[in-house]
């Protein structure tokens, strides 16, 4: 713009900086660091989606083992703030011993079954959690529930049986209201039925392994709990021979395609999409 006396009147640079369009190029590395941020934000995002999506997924699949490991864990935490006779009290209330069987209290068959005893809580609760819900990964809750029970239950009437016949012969060293509390009869059973039907090596030498290692624990404390740790791995290999769970197995092994099962469905005239 010119004025009166006809010279050319300065542009102010600062404004036509300022009203000027910037391109991308032209932003800052402050101007692009919400960018940055958010992508951040949404991948850290999508990871935590996904991990919960899996854990839901895992918790559906395994909700025997969630409501188990759930049960285990409420009386644990209780009975972790009872005094030392209110837990005294518990177990002897709950002991699934001859003096129970004989007045009509067969429930503490199974409420026996909800108390973590011998070793620390955390550590039966996750031994719990780790072979009952291999067992129930593979075989469904039906046929994993059923082992477990079957080794708990079977276990507890044939140790308590023995301690009867005991009573009745009166031989030294028989209790009627002795302390028999736990869940290492059904996790013992699952983890025995388990090996029976796992690869051949685990049958081959997991098996006796336990066995020995079991035995050894009987001889040195002579527990009834220790010799019904011995019942229990019996009853869960008998489990395993069974063709309720036998069937599962084979069925399961043969949905699982096999090398010779992919190199027989490829032709000559394909190409060979690897493994």
């Amino acid at each position: 713009m010119r004025d009166r006396l006809g010279t050319t009147k300065p542009t102010d640079t600062a404004t036509s900086r300022t009203s000027a369009p910037r391109t991308p190029t032209d932003r800052t590395p402050t101007d692009r660091a919400p960018t940055v941020g958010t992508a951040t934000d949404r991948t850290a995002t999508g990871g935590r989606a996904a991990l919960a999506a899996t854990a839901r997924t895992a918790a559906l699949r395994l909700r025997l083992t969630s409501v188990y490991v759930v049960l285990l864990t409420v009386t644990a935490a209780w009975l972790a703030t009872q005094g030392h006779a209110e837990r005294a009290r518990f177990i002897r209330h709950n002991s699934s011993n001859v003096h129970h069987m004989e007045v009509g209290k067969w429930w503490t068959m199974f409420t026996s079954g909800l108390v973590v005893d011998g070793v620390p809580a955390w550590a039966g609760i996750a031994a719990v959690a780790i072979a009952l819900g291999l067992a129930e990964w593979r075989w469904g809750p039906a046929r994993a529930g059923a082992v477990f029970v079957f080794g708990h239950l079977g276990a507890t009437l044939l140790t308590e049986g023995a301690m009867w016949v005991m009573l009745t012969a009166r031989i030294p060293g028989a209790l009627s209201r002795a302390r028999d509390v736990g869940i290492s009869y059904g996790l013992v059973a699952t983890i025995g039925c388990l090996l029976a039907l796992g690869p051949r090596a685990l049958r081959r030498y997991g098996l006796p392994l336990l066995a020995l290692v079991l035995a050894v624990a009987w001889a040195a404390d002579q527990q009834l709990a220790d010799a019904g740790h011995l019942v229990a791995l019996a009853l869960g290999v008998l489990a395993a021979r069974t063709p309720w769970l036998r069937t599962r197995v084979r069925a399961r092994a043969g949905n699982r395609p096999t090398a010779r099962a992919r190199s027989s469905a490829w032709s000559p005239g394909e190409p060979d999409q690897g493994p």
